[in-house]
């Protein structure tokens, strides 16, 4: 009998990769606007750290329970009832939001490619694309594989001529009347812990994997393609739209659209235009799979729905019929909630890992072989981090923190 193949470390990275990049290519353009493009890479790289260490946080304590355990089960054990409630309302809240917004943004795209009504467009979407979620790990595997060469094409291909025409002064805003960056940080960071924020994830790389090594090898180079495309992304953007061009991007909620026109009015290139376009749909679909796949296997612990096709089916119905109902119903409010969901994803990226290793190790399990290192220092930056981005989000809704446009 011919003995299964180890998943790859690449296909695992793939499917981290594009759970993140689909939030953060669409919010990260005009959330770093102010802050502009050195200060938007510092942001971008420590939030990416951050954000890298939590997710092994959970490894950690993972790792003490069966392969399919997830938030659920752990944090219920751990932390008890009422927090494991608050969290799952919080894991729930973020990707089905996240969700949603993919559904209704490429319901709208699709609509007019095919010439088809938007709601149409966006059913076709959840039962072409979902498929891959309902089948395997796997699936989603070779899916996010290609989705990321893609991707990586269309940076070749088309963004390289965004680069190409990067100009020096744009990019470092020499000929700007401001020259405060540092202040507009603090209002890029909620965004910026969105965009990595592939955390329901975890548990499902480690019962990909069943070794915490490799899923932690997955997860840091998952989240460092993302940080490659981020770091791409931002220095093509922000090289070619001068900065005074993003106050009617950000007026108008910053979303791609309104983006992509801004460019057309500084570059006359329709392939570059094209090339974009097929960017953004790749990152979104991407995301939509990768997003999907995390809270599909979240939903199937927190309802101990069977491994088989008939409990596939269930994890199916509870994790995409709802987004896409209100994608059918209420399609045009998701950048405001994806906003919101950047405050709540701190609980369950930043707050409860942090508490759950503390717990963990206050619980002496029996020493698997992997534990994060930093020791509780570690803990108390993450937990910090998550606290402070928290509350930053909350003092940006209160129009207290400084914003730009």
């Amino acid at each position: 009998m011919e003995k299964e193949l180890s998943p790859s470390i690449f296909g695992g990275a793939c499917i981290i990769a594009s759970v993140c990049v689909g939030a953060g290519m669409l919010g990260l353009p005009s959330a770093g606007a102010g802050a502009w493009a050195l200060w938007s890479f510092f942001a971008i790289t420590l939030t990416m750290i951050i954000m890298t260490f939590s997710g092994w946080m959970l490894l950690e304590v993972f790792q003490h329970y069966n392969l399919r355990a997830s938030f659920d089960t752990v944090t219920q054990d751990l932390l008890g009832k009422p927090i494991n409630l608050i969290n799952n309302i919080a894991v729930y809240f973020v990707g089905a939001i996240l969700l949603y917004a993919y559904i209704t943004s490429s319901g709208l795209i699709l609509a007019e490619l095919l010439g088809v009504d938007r709601r149409l467009a966006s059913i076709l979407f959840v039962a072409l694309f979902s498929l891959f979620v309902w089948h395997s790990t796997r699936a989603v595997d070779r899916i996010a594989v290609l989705l990321i060469i893609f991707m990586v094409l269309s940076f070749i291909f088309g963004i390289s001529g965004l680069m190409l025409e990067v100009n020096l002064t744009t990019l470092f805003d020499s000929a700007g009347v401001e020259q405060s960056y540092a202040p507009y940080v603090i209002a890029m960071l909620p965004v910026a812990l969105t965009s990595f924020g592939y955390h329901h994830s975890v548990s499902s790389m480690r019962a990909y994997y069943q070794d915490e090594h490799k899923a932690s090898l997955a997860i840091l180079w998952g989240t460092v393609i993302a940080l490659s495309h981020y770091s791409l992304w931002l220095f093509s953007i922000f090289g070619n739209l001068p900065r005074v061009d993003f106050i009617p991007v950000i007026a108008e909620g910053g979303n791609v659209d309104a983006l992509l026109k801004a460019l057309s009015e500084v570059i006359d290139s329709k392939s570059v235009e094209a090339a974009i376009d097929a960017f953004s749909m790749a990152a979104i679909l991407s995301s939509f799979i990768g997003v999907g796949l995390g809270l599909f296997d979240f939903l199937a612990d927190y309802f101990k729905f069977d491994n088989n096709k008939q409990g596939r089916g269930k994890s199916w119905g509870v994790t995409f019929i709802p987004p896409l109902v209100m994608s059918l119903l209420f399609p045009f409010g998701f950048v405001v909630a994806i906003g919101y969901a950047g405050a709540v994803a701190t609980i369950w990226t930043c707050i409860i890992p942090a508490l759950l290793l503390i717990k963990s190790r206050q619980q002496q399990f029996p020493n698997k072989g992997f534990k994060v290192w930093g020791g509780n220092g570690l803990i108390y930056l993450v937990l910090s981090f998550g606290v402070v981005t928290a509350v930053i989000h909350i003092l940006t809704i209160l129009n207290v923190t400084p914003s730009y446009g």
